[in-house]
């Protein structure tokens, strides 16, 4: 066995600056607990944690672990031994796969012990135990969802035999094993700021943490904005803002069609509305739980090259998953390996048992979220409104299942109770307003079927593509673009999920009849007719969240509402330009600063100011634009300004001002690839903003945005640089000048602590070619983007893999591996993953720490 390298364990001068960083941060949150600045209920005297022993300043002895330790895992079968690298990474090595996740729950419980309670608890409405009465309303909108009562009622129905029993079973015991060795002295620093002591993992957690990455992932209320664009506008233009295909197709299943085409159907204009309608979806958006706002990016890239269009002649797979960024992070790295069986690298979310996205030297699968329609509401008749007990169904009574609801505080006591009900289709929303003529129940697949470990561990088991897809077609939910290639330089790609059919038309749009069975869903697809390409002529495959597959193609009712599909546009366009790819044009391709939606959209703005001397300043920003969201680029600001103040000109129709709910959030507008074929209809009468009186049309509004976007930017920042022809020849700026326009100037990342501790964040942050629609995006105030990049190279024993994710595998700030991987990620650089396939051939000038797990 190798021997750890006690030189390795010493930190360079950067990690010594993070470290220093962190315990600021930590400084600074005393000092604003000092003040009272932090409203979250009842807090701990500030002596106990300032004690030099057992309050946060035992953070200090946890970010420097030993470098060897022996532990006792319950149920452990036999002794496991684990190596820790220097970038922060476990390298497990066990007899058993039951073993291995022992081991990973042991070492997500040292690594991320308050993650794993605190994501468990938000998920189950439990979050006023930590901070008292104030999130109070974030716990009844989350047991609203049902998701506790579907992660209890799935554990209670699995099969005590299964592997997926086992499986949660065995990480539940790892991270047990970590609770039960903690002492006053030893719990993360949050615990004691929060007066908390950890509670023991029980296995149902990690369902729970399943569940909540489905309402990430696939839960939304667009049924009812639609209803609500009913009526505001007609069900012909909500349909049109709504659409089956999205106006632009570039779908994941390669078309026979090739590259990628619009779809040329005229937008109904605005019809007369049904206030009464807008009033019931207005109800009803206020009584259902809220989804992730539009603004904010959850989607993903992924894409293979078969063989034949690798630079290598190897197979290559890039992804990078668009998530919420938190610190710690969402992600946690791991290497497993058991003998013979197993020898994967890649991360898993602390409370899951398997590893979500790796490689093993045969094989290496990413994902990127799908979008099926996979939830649906009913109207309901019920006995009762006020004390409901039972609901009409094929003209029979049926009994409504409650489920009594206690919050509690801080200190144990009863903040509130109340009782949720459940039809036999899932959770009933009951809105406020007498003035809905009924409340609705919810269908959602995400409450019937989760994310089976079982699948993933039979990815980590395969040895090729095509043990790949059988291992991951039981796959349900929440639905994901799996995309794989294998070492002899194969790919595939399946969307893979639990795609529910439809009575009638299928359409999934709607609100149904609650009173009949004959609205309930008759079934699910079929495997062979999920999208899907094995091998393709084309050597490559691409998925961002677009459309899946073309209608010609698929004539099934799949969603609705796609996602632009701009990255995807432009992923595909990198890729159709390329003959041959290599591992580094992977990499750089994660953050090309190129934009296609700039691309399509800049010209019309161009356009419509071409003799208008009014608009000729803001259109000379826009003219030598190249469509790159580079550091220095003026341009891209004041497009993204226009943008925004076009698209208020242009939805006037869906605006709050005609409506009385003014509580619930800002309209979601319609996506801007409906904007990109509205503007090819320049006469429509959507362009006619019906709040001035006057007639406008499409070049009025695009120079009206674009003049009122400068004139802000001015306001605010100044005037723009001009730059000389010659400094455009050279792409070069006068010295120190365009600083108050430069694009890195106003889009940043910001990562905020994952309990929103001040100081504990990592806020400002510039980025590589970051910007709304790009293959590296930003958006939610610079609080969401790629959570993990990882590219691979599939050589059998050769395999290379690069990665990283914004952040570092600890959840202790004093530590240097809380962040030490920001500067990486920033850029766009990744770091070499290290995975050697026994003990004997790790690299001791590798480790900074070993464990030996024992029964």
């Amino acid at each position: 066995m190798p021997q750890v390298d006690p030189e390795s364990t010493t930190p360079s001068p950067r990690p010594i600056r993070l470290m220093l960083s962190g315990w600021l941060g930590i400084i600074g949150l005393l000092s604003l607990l000092a003040v009272g600045a932090l409203r979250m209920g009842p807090l701990p005297a500030l002596g106990p944690l300032l004690d030099p022993v057992a309050g946060v300043w035992s953070a200090a002895r946890q970010a420097r672990p030993a470098s060897t330790d022996s532990v006792a895992v319950a149920n452990l079968n036999a002794a496991v031994d684990v190596y820790i690298d220097n970038r922060g990474v476990p390298h497990v090595y066990a007899s058993s796969i039951p073993d291995a996740v022992r081991a990973l729950g042991y070492l997500q419980a040292r690594d991320r012990l308050f993650q794993l309670e605190l994501q468990t608890k938000a998920a189950a409405g439990r979050l006023t135990e930590l901070f008292g009465a104030s999130p109070l309303d974030i716990d009844q909108q989350q047991r609203r969802l049902g998701l506790a009562d579907s992660a209890e009622r799935a554990w209670q129905a699995l099969d005590p035999t299964s592997f997926d029993h086992a499986l949660y079973q065995a990480l539940a015991d790892g991270i047990n094993a970590h609770i039960d060795n903690l002492g006053r002295n030893s719990i993360p620093f949050e615990y004691h700021f929060l007066d908390h002591r950890p509670e023991r993992w029980q296995p149902v957690n990690s369902l729970l943490v399943e569940r909540r990455m489905s309402h990430t992932l696939c839960y939304n209320r667009d049924d009812l904005w639609r209803l609500r664009a009913e009526g505001l506008v007609g069900k012909a233009a909500a349909d049109a803002l709504y659409p089956v295909n999205s106006p632009i197709q570039e779908p994941i299943q390669p078309s026979e069609l090739g590259a990628p085409w619009l779809l040329r159907e005229p937008i109904p204009p605005p019809a007369i509305g049904n206030a009464s309608l807008v009033h019931v979806a207005e109800q009803l958006l206020a009584a259902a739980p809220p989804s992730v706002p539009q603004t904010m990016v959850i989607g993903s890239n992924n894409w293979a090259i078969a063989a034949g269009r690798s630079a290598t002649g190897h197979a290559l797979l890039a992804n990078d998953p668009h998530l919420q960024l938190t610190l710690p992070s969402i992600w946690y790295e791991a290497h497993l390996v058991v003998k013979d069986r197993m020898n994967v690298h890649g991360v898993t979310i602390p409370g899951v048992p398997v590893i979500i996205i790796g490689f093993t030297p045969n094989v290496a699968w990413s994902v990127t979220n799908n979008r099926a329609d996979v939830i649906d509401f009913y109207y309901e008749t019920l006995d009762s409104v006020d004390q409901p007990g039972r609901y009409l169904l094929d003209g029979n009574w049926q009994p409504l299942r409650g489920r009594p609801e206690q919050y509690y505080g801080k200190d144990g006591e009863l903040l509130a109770e109340e009782t949720r009900y459940y039809t036999h289709r899932g959770p009933l929303l009951l809105p406020t307003s007498s003035a809905v003529p009924s409340p609705v129940s919810m269908r959602w697949l995400a409450l019937e079927h989760g994310a089976s470990p079982s699948s993933f561990q039979g990815a980590a088991s395969a040895d090729s593509v095509d043990e790949l897809l059988a291992a991951l077609a039981d796959f349900a939910a929440p639905a994901q673009n799996f995309i794989m290639a294998d070492a002899d330089g194969r790919i595939a790609m399946r969307s893979t999920g639990l795609y529910p059919i439809r009575p009638g038309d299928g359409d999934g749009r709607s609100i149904r009849d609650g009173s009949t069975t004959q609205s309930d869903w008759i079934g699910y697809w079929p495997l062979e007719l999920y999208p899907q390409s094995i091998d393709p002529a084309q050597h490559y495959l691409a998925s961002a969240n677009q459309q899946p597959i073309a209608a010609s193609q698929q004539p099934l009712y799949l969603g609705s509402n796609w996602p632009s599909p701009w990255r995807a546009l432009h992923i595909n366009g990198l890729l159709r330009a390329s003959p041959t790819v290599s591992l580094e044009d992977m990499r750089a391709y994660q953050t090309d600063p190129g934009n296609h939606k700039a691309r399509l959209l800049t010209p019309y703005f161009l356009s419509a100011a071409a003799w208008f001397d009014e608009v000729a300043a803001p259109a000379a920003v826009l003219q030598d634009w190249d469509y790159r969201y580079t550091s220095d680029a003026q341009a891209p600001l004041l497009f993204e300004r226009a943008l925004d103040r076009l698209e208020a000109l242009l939805w006037d129709e869906l605006q709050f001002e005609f409506t009385e709910l003014r509580e619930l959030p800002t309209p979601p507008t319609p996506e801007r690839a409906i904007l990109y074929a509205l503007l090819k209809q320049p006469d429509n009468p959507w362009w006619d903003d019906r709040r001035t009186g006057e007639r406008e049309d499409r070049d009025y509004l695009l120079r009206k945005a674009l003049a009122s976007a400068y004139a802000e930017l001015v306001l605010e920042n100044g005037p723009p640089v001009r730059r000389t022809p010659l400094e455009r020849k050279q792409d070069t700026w006068p010295e120190a000048a365009g600083l108050s326009w430069r694009w890195s100037n106003h889009r940043r990342a910001n990562i905020n602590h994952l309990a929103l501790f001040p100081g504990l964040g990592r806020t400002g942050l510039t980025l590589a070619g970051g910007a709304p629609g790009n293959l590296n995006p930003s958006s939610g105030d610079g609080t969401h983007g790629a959570s993990w990049r990882m590219v691979v190279e599939l050589a059998g024993a050769q395999t290379q893999a690069r990665a990283v994710y914004p952040g570092g595998q600890s959840g202790n700030p004093a530590s240097r591996l809380y962040d030490d991987r920001l500067a990486a990620w920033q850029t766009g650089e990744l770091e070499p993953v290290y995975s050697p396939e026994s003990p004997e051939q790790f690299d001791a000038g590798r480790a900074i720490a070993r464990l030996r797990l024992v029964p």
